[in-house]
């Protein structure tokens, strides 16, 4: 199915669900005729992304982590149409216009940033859900769904406030993930009465001694709480040691997600031994009713490495597809997704608490708490 799903501009998969009466939801939404299951999945989803172009890549991970939540979903499943937009902002509002033409009450997608913010710059006829965050917030009928990395350092912020940790040392490659993350975690520890000690910059493929930072970052008035690593496993093996020659081992160490990138090779990978980090619940526990990533790996392409991440975010962007209307009439209600335990604000953000894991033994484990 997925093969045959790439490179074409539409695609329609599976029946329609019978309309009923319009019911009344809050006024950020305008939603159509009210599906046969209240508050299930819309009757006509169009799903844009871009299947041609620079995201073609990842956009084929989104896609089939989308279709095995859709086939592998219980209930009315909605008519699905593909629509390729070529990762453009033009090609985005082509179709999106195209796919309000042809009969969708409800879109998920573009998956760029700048073609969301191109679409978040129009009113929108119909629901709109987007696979990342905007230059802004989301407008009236309409929300967004990323793995932001702000949500990653507000969920790092919320588990070391639980922990009394304030005072937090940071290692950063400063990339784009990186800082994000970052910045809102300084946010998030300076409103609660923390800072950031110092931030180091670990840079280039073989980092080099950065003992005489550390130990200065330690040694500062009121010392360090904790240390969170903003880098890629690769680069956390050679920095992680020099922790201890600091005198920084003992203390409380989180990481980002990208700690598991880069790695895969237990021996080199025991030198992160007992950091904990963002992950997703199916990427280090599983899910019920998704075989292992282990299993997808060996059969998709797509589900395999890096892009396992992209392919539980598909997964999870059916879920809150199939859910959207329930989700904006209870914006208390939870999705327990592949990605996290997600909810949808009133705003029209999805927000996510992902779940941790550690390296034990230079193996990947779960973390028995998702909060704190």
């Amino acid at each position: 199915m997925a093969a045959m799903l790439a490179g074409c501009a539409s695609v329609q998969v599976g029946p329609q669900v019978a309309p009923e009466a319009p019911a009344p939801v809050d006024t950020h939404w305008t939603f159509g005729p009210a599906p046969a299951t209240a508050g299930g999945p819309p009757q006509r989803l169009a799903v844009l992304l871009p299947m041609t172009g620079q995201l073609a890549t990842a956009a084929a991970s989104v896609r089939d982590g989308l279709l095995a939540g859709y086939y592998g979903h219980g209930g009315a499943r909605p008519e699905l149409v593909f629509y390729d937009t070529g990762g453009t902002v033009s090609g985005a509002i082509a179709a999106r216009d195209r796919a309000v033409a042809e009969g969708a009450d409800q879109i998920l997608g573009p998956l760029g940033r700048d073609e969301v913010s191109a679409l978040f710059g129009s009113p929108q006829p119909v629901p709109l859900l987007a696979l990342n965050r905007g230059h802004g917030e989301p407008p009236e009928n309409a929300a967004d769904f990323s793995l932001a990395p702000e949500d990653e350092g507000a969920a790092i912020a919320q588990r070391l406030l639980a922990h009394n940790a304030r005072r937090v040392l940071v290692l950063s490659n400063g990339d784009d993930h990186a800082v994000r993350s970052v910045e809102t975690l300084r946010t998030a520890l300076e409103a609660a009465g923390g800072t950031l000690v110092a931030t180091i910059a670990i840079t280039g493929e073989t980092p080099g001694d950065q003992t005489p930072a550390l130990r200065a970052a330690a040694g500062s008035e009121g010392g360090v709480d904790a240390v969170l690593i903003a880098l890629r496993g690769n680069e956390a093996r050679v920095v992680v040691p020099q922790l201890f020659a600091a005198g920084l081992g003992n203390r409380i160490r989180l990481a980002t997600s990208q700690l598991g990138l880069g790695t895969g090779d237990a021996d080199s990978d025991r030198a992160l031994d007992g950091i904990v980090f963002v992950s997703e619940p199916w990427t280090t526990s599983g899910l019920p009713g998704l075989p292992s990533p282990a299993t997808l790996a060996e059969q998709l392409p797509t589900a395999r490495g890096p892009a396992a991440r992209l392919f539980a975010f598909g997964h999870d962007a059916w879920l809150l597809s199939a859910r959207l209307r329930e989700l904006a009439r209870q914006p208390g209600a939870t999705v327990s997704g592949a990605t996290g335990e997600l909810s949808l604000a009133p705003d029209g953000r999805v927000h996510r608490i992902p779940a941790w894991a550690t390296f034990s033994g230079g193996l990947v484990t779960p973390v028995a708490d998702r909060g704190h």
